[in-house]
């Protein structure tokens, strides 16, 4: 099986360098500059699975010269457009697309640019971010790769991917109920980019403050949209949920929180705003959810401006 993983950057760098060092078929798929950063130091992941230098394998959209059996697509949500115009060339009629991107936009732009049997479901949890000198870094142990059919079936070309993607220490498994990990995935950012965005801290800093449970009533207008409009979260997610948003001492924050710290574009549409218009549109108020999309969007324009 040959796979491309779309973008080398925190997520597509850190699962496509663990594939490629156990000697799958990676390609990158790259800008220019990155290409040259790439080609001079390596991809270089550092992490408590333990750190490692590869030169892999690159190409950039102009030297794509056909299809691949899989696309692992890990762009940020406000990059989608423009990688579609990006991997066309890569994708032949039996060719998987696996987007690892956040909330659920992102399966309803692919399935009208692409034929929707090309499109397969994936959950991502992994906390990796890309320091400007190139450097991909593992935050924790975590890391959990989900995937299967859209419809739950069990095909011969997942069963394929699956056995590509085993033997990898990167926590990768098959799952029947996808759609509905997408969801739960969708639940836990939504919630945990809300809260620690709009407070400007970590799960046990907001917990140790007076009124910091508030962080499970933004939780609860997350999930009564998601019960509403999509698929409902097992009960057993929703447990480990709460007391994940409600930890003493946790460290936990979401990755839009350590892209402000940086100065960084966030996903504020995919994650917070989808959430609230689909919300929206079936008669549901989210006002805690709501303040944080303005907060955020706040920030997003600042930087911007022009997104």
């Amino acid at each position: 099986m040959r796979l491309l993983v779309v973008g080398a950057g925190s997520t597509g760098g850190y699962f496509g360098g663990r594939l490629a060092q156990a000697g799958r078929d990676v390609t990158f798929l790259v800008r220019p500059a990155r290409a040259s950063q790439l080609r001079e130091n390596g991809l270089q992941i550092v992490s408590p699975h333990g750190d490692a230098t590869l030169q892999p394998k690159i190409v950039t959209a102009d030297e794509i010269t056909g299809p691949y059996d899989a696309v692992l697509l890990t762009v940020k949500g406000f990059q989608l457009d423009a990688a579609l115009t990006d991997i066309a060339p890569a994708v032949g009629p039996e060719t998987m697309i696996l987007p690892v991107l956040n909330g659920m936009r992102h399966i309803d732009v692919l399935t009208k640019g692409f034929p929707p049997h090309n499109v397969v479901g994936c959950a991502l949890k992994v906390a990796t971010v890309l320091e400007d000198d190139g450097r991909i870094i593992q935050l924790n142990p975590l890391q959990d790769l989900a995937y299967g059919e859209l419809d739950g079936t069990m095909s011969p070309r997942i069963a394929a991917l699956d056995q590509f993607m085993q033997g990898v220490a990167i926590g990768a498994r098959l799952s029947n109920v996808i759609r509905r990990e997408m969801w739960e995935k969708w639940v836990l950012l939504a919630a945990l980019g809300a809260i620690t965005c709009l407070m400007r801290g970590t799960i046990g800093e907001i917990e140790a403050c007076a009124g910091g449970q508030f962080a499970l009533q933004l939780l609860d207008e997350v999930v009564t949209i998601v019960k509403t409009v999509g698929e409902p979260p097992s009960e057993g997610f929703l447990k480990a949920a709460r007391e994940q948003l409600t930890r003493k001492g946790s460290p936990l924050a979401s990755s839009m929180f350590r892209d402000i710290q940086r100065g960084r574009p966030i996903e504020v549409e995919d994650i917070v705003g989808d959430m609230l218009r689909r919300g929206a549109q079936a008669g549901l108020g989210a006002p805690l959810l709501s303040a944080a999309f303005v907060h955020l969007s706040v920030y997003q324009n600042r930087i911007a401006p022009s997104r």
